[in-house]
């Protein structure tokens, strides 16, 4: 069984916004092999194969925590108990969803044995939506700022408010939105233990496919280098 109540930080993620599970699978398998820890189901992948990516992601890696990036907004119960019954180990709820959710997803949680990540994407103000969310009792915070809010607005970048979210709350954060390497890399010592990699490193953001450079070596530089990084936990302990 996959004990995720006791972490060793820090955790590489990788998000896997592909449309196709067979290549999904073999990107997962390359990021396995780099020393990725958690594999994300991610939502462009959901949305194309559905509970069946969490479950063949399940068969292929039983050792290796899934994280179901659903987005969800309402509902909350019911999705994530699918989310569960497929094999996932860790749902994602919006922190702009309401309150009813939000505590229904913590409540299935629970329930089936598994995790919550409590996405800020699109929150006005970004750490008091972080705050109010621990409120509510997700496991964890996704610092998020979106593919097309990112292609709108030039410069904008999760590591502007990173520390002052991770100061704001008392459980592990990450940092979600078009990092570099290096930015990934720095997570740790800004707060955020958990770090997702994904477009641009390592998925074309235009064509949510794998990228046509060598992942399986971008991934292992990264990976060696981010379990490597000191974690700086908020308020400096």
């Amino acid at each position: 069984m996959i004990d995720l109540d006791h972490l060793t930080y820090p955790i590489v993620q990788i998000s896997l916004d592909l449309t196709n599970i067979d290549e999904a699978l073999e990107t997962a398998a390359i990021a396995v092999e780099a020393g990725v820890d958690w594999l994300e189901a991610g939502t462009p992948l959901l949305l194309a194969e559905g509970l069946h990516a969490v479950e063949r992601l399940r068969e292929r890696f039983p050792e290796h925590p899934i994280v179901a990036d659903l987005k969800t907004m309402d509902g909350g119960y019911l999705e994530a108990e699918m989310m569960a019954r497929a094999g996932a180990n860790v749902v994602v709820v919006m922190g702009r969803a309401h309150e009813a959710t939000i505590r229904r997803v913590v409540e299935a949680g629970r329930d089936y044995g598994i995790k919550v990540m409590g996405d800020n994407l699109g929150a006005g103000d970004k750490v008091s939506c972080a705050r109010w969310m621990e409120s509510l009792g997700v496991d964890f915070i996704i610092h998020h700022i979106g593919f097309d809010e990112r292609a709108m607005i030039a410069g904008l970048s999760p590591m502007d408010e990173l520390e002052a979210v991770a100061g704001a709350v008392s459980i592990p954060v990450q940092a979600v939105g078009g990092l570099t390497i290096p930015q990934a890399i720095a997570c740790p010592a800004h707060g955020a233990p958990l770090v997702v990699l994904g477009a641009p490193l390592v998925i074309e953001p235009d064509e949510f496919a794998s990228s046509s450079s060598d992942i399986g070596e971008i991934l292992l530089e990264i990976t060696s280098a981010i379990h490597k990084a000191p974690y700086q936990r908020p308020g400096g302990s």
